[in-house]
């Protein structure tokens, strides 16, 4: 009994930073998996949560600079201003913007979402209708004002911002929701993907400390090696997961992504 949760739990922080960061919908695959595997409950719902801490772990250490670079050293300006509007891009305002949408949307429809919306056929036409989104946008003539990161505007970041709330959809997925919106207001793919996993950070911070404060208690010491196993595996497959797909988006684009949505969607909607 032992090694199979050892298993399950492996097996769900593979799937976890496996689809964190790609616009695959990584709270969709986690719902499909666990009901697959018959890893429910709530302490099985507090793994899932946790974990992410691992795949978040991940994204702040491959953008690290652009974290540390908000934090001024011995003699420069002011604490605020570099905040602001200092030299490293993003600053906090570009943070907030398109950061704050979210958390108000997840924090009033928090209860919704978790009763209503954790069901595998609401995560099927998630993923189908998400799909199909991928597709279009990427088909669309466009024209990009925004090359890199460095170049997004804070109302490109407020509207990447309302975008994102999509992504309280189970299915739709955080990081398609921000490549779609990057790539209608003028930011070239690569762009988005950058400030989608920049900006994850806060979001899923707020989101999984949220959970983990409303679900501590049902946890105790034996569930530490568990708990521990799941954070160091989806902080791996999470930072090679990035990396993977910043390294291909650019050359194969979303539309993989949105077929494999609208096949995985439609099977699993057909056969539930």
């Amino acid at each position: 009994m032992l090694e199979n949760l050892y298993f399950k739990a492996f097996l769900t922080a593979v799937v976890e930073g496996l689809t964190e960061f790609v616009p695959v919908s990584s709270t969709g695959h986690m719902i499909l998996l666990e009901d697959w595997i018959e890893f429910t409950g709530e302490k099985a719902a507090t793994f899932a949560v946790f974990i992410q801490l691992g795949a978040i772990l991940a994204a702040f250490w491959l953008y690290k600079e652009r974290f540390l670079g908000l934090i001024p050293g011995p003699g420069e300006e002011p604490f605020w201003k570099r905040l602001l509007w200092g030299n490293s891009r993003p600053t906090a305002v570009h943070f907030v913007v398109a950061v704050l949408p979210i958390l108000v949307a997840g924090l009033l429809l928090h209860k919704v979402i978790k009763e209503q919306l954790f069901s595998v056929s609401v995560v099927a036409v998630g993923l189908m209708v998400g799909g199909v989104m991928m597709i279009l946008v990427q088909l669309m003539p466009k024209r990009y004002s925004a090359e890199e990161v460095d170049q997004i505007s804070l109302k490109q970041a407020g509207l990447i911002g309302l975008g994102q709330c999509m992504a309280i959809w189970p299915g739709m997925s955080r990081s398609g929701s921000t490549l779609i919106t990057g790539l209608l207001v003028g930011v070239r793919a690569q762009a988005a993907a950058d400030f989608s996993f920049i900006i994850a950070v806060p979001v899923m911070v707020a989101a999984v400390g949220y959970d983990l404060y409303k679900s501590w208690g049902f946890l105790d010491q034996s569930d530490l090696a568990v708990f521990g196993l799941g954070f160091v595996v989806a902080f791996a497959i999470a930072w090679v997961s990035i990396r993977w797909f910043i390294g291909v988006l650019g050359k194969i684009g979303l539309i993989p992504f949105g077929i494999y949505r609208i096949v995985l969607g439609a099977v699993v909607y057909f056969l539930v």
